[in-house]
């Protein structure tokens, strides 16, 4: 495949500001961003052993689940299209078929994603076997990946991204959490001395559950080493707001880096703002993952 190797760890990089400097902390930032040209690292990491696991099955096709700006399906389907595989996507909300395609689901079409518009009842049961089922019938066989990647498979395969971590020299990890696979998967990989810090991306899920029993299913229970703070969703999945947006634009003027205001964006707001409030102690290292 084109790609980095998949033992490739992605870089670090300090980040220098004033803010920081004042309070005595060190932000360094993990550029899973880089890991690979299309792919957000996060979604790379979780999508490999479901490719493997796909090829081992003899499974020529991915089907998987988002909504209609959903990184993931974008992430799914160039994952497959350099990895040979024919990929579908399931999209929440039948009131979106027919229409123009969006930026994010028309790249995904450009990289060879079918898509399938399903209404809101029937997306609320996507797992159950019923919907499954008639998926298959739609589409053929396929091996199912969850919304965002997010099983068993994909969350070991997010071990490595904390083993990278574990030498950094950090007491805190920060990550985004939009369904709790690579949090699940990075506090499973830490250090024994190390946190880690998922900032909730959306407010409509029981993300602290969710990313429990995924690292129940991938690793028979549950890592004592990490936490969920939801009071930086501003507004929920794929919202912002003039404050956030405000942020993200000085954070490319002071540091050129891009930030996704779905994801990235709110961690690193609430970074900023836990620091602002003196949570993280003077001397203390913070990683901050940036999945891209």
């Amino acid at each position: 495949m084109n790609r980095t190797t998949d033992d490739a760890a992605s870089p670090l990089q300090e980040l220098r500001d004033d803010r920081l400097a004042a309070a005595g902390v060190r932000l360094l930032l993990k550029r899973d961003d880089l890991l690979h040209p299309t792919v957000p690292g996060n979604k790379w990491r979780k999508l490999l052993p479901n490719l493997a696991e796909a090829r081992a099955a003899g499974q020529d096709t991915l089907l998987t689940f988002g909504g209609a700006y959903s990184n993931h399906l974008r992430a799914t389907a160039a994952a497959g299209r350099e990895s040979g595989l024919r990929t579908v996507g399931v999209v929440r909300g039948d009131e979106l078929r027919g229409r123009p395609l969006n930026a994010s689901l028309a790249q995904a079409a450009d990289w060879g994603m079918e898509f399938d518009f399903i209404d809101r009842g029937t997306w609320r049961r996507r797992m159950s076997a019923e919907v499954l089922g008639e998926l298959r019938r739609r589409h053929g066989p396929a091996l199912v990946v969850p919304e965002g990647g997010s099983n068993a498979a994909g969350v070991r395969g997010c071990v490595p991204l904390g083993q990278e971590l574990a030498g950094s020299g950090a007491e805190v990890v920060v990550v985004s959490v939009g369904t709790g696979g690579t949090l699940a998967g990075l506090a499973a990989g830490l250090a024994p001395q190390q946190r880690a810090i998922g900032f909730a991306a959306l407010s409509h899920a029981p993300l602290d559950a969710e990313t429990a029993a995924l690292q129940v299913e991938a690793f028979g229970r549950r890592t004592p080493n990490w936490r969920i703070e939801e009071g930086y969703c501003f507004g929920g999945y794929g919202r912002s707001t003039p404050e956030l947006v405000a942020f993200a634009e000085e954070f490319k003027a002071a540091h050129g880096i891009v930030l996704d205001l779905g994801h990235e964006a709110k961690a690193l707001f609430g970074v900023f703002a836990e620091l602002a409030r003196g949570e993280f102690r003077p001397g203390t290292t913070v990683v901050a993952v940036l999945a891209g």
